[in-house]
């Protein structure tokens, strides 16, 4: 048996991760790994105590026919992203990777061109997180440099979605 890359093996994690989400729209799993140790686990959910959409049965943001990668602030969850990194330590978020998957809840399929919304690009960027490794397929994905992203500030532009 062939052994699995170390790439997909931590994207294999957040899709793991991902199974705990509670989105009706997007189950999101991440998993911050330095030093080939992983730092910590993140997954979309309300904040702790609040009920989930899942167990309310509706997404306000489907309700309102809200476009993906807009009026996140209306989102009730914390976002995979978000959560994994209010598990660690900056000290150790710092020269980190993060790997995320990203699945269609009504689907089971893969999130297509899925990536980090506005607000986690920036948490991303202030955590010292230095790459982002994003599944596209059961074995491809895609790396991006954080650099790319403070360099290409697409917000100075107004670009919604992602």
């Amino acid at each position: 048996m062939a052994r699995r890359d170390k790439v997909n093996y931590y994207l294999d994690l957040a899709e793991v991760v991902s199974k705990r989400g509670t989105c009706l729209r997007r189950l999101y799993g991440a998993v911050v790994v330095k030093n080939d140790e992983v730092i910590s686990t993140g997954y979309v959910g309300a904040p702790r105590g609040r009920k989930n959409c899942s167990d309310l049965g509706v997404c306000i943001r489907e309700k309102m026919q809200i476009p993906r990668g807009e009026r996140y602030e209306l989102c009730r969850s914390v976002h995979a992203e978000a959560n994994a990194i209010i598990s660690a330590s900056r000290d150790k978020l710092i020269g980190s990777s993060i790997y995320l998957v990203g699945i269609d809840a009504p689907t089971g399929e893969y999130v297509k061109n899925s990536s980090s919304c506005s607000m986690c690009k920036r948490m991303i960027i202030n955590a010292g997180i230095e790459k982002v490794y994003i599944r596209d397929t059961h074995d491809e994905y895609r790396v991006v440099d954080v650099q790319d992203w403070i360099d290409n500030d697409e917000s100075l532009e107004g670009v919604f979605g992602y």
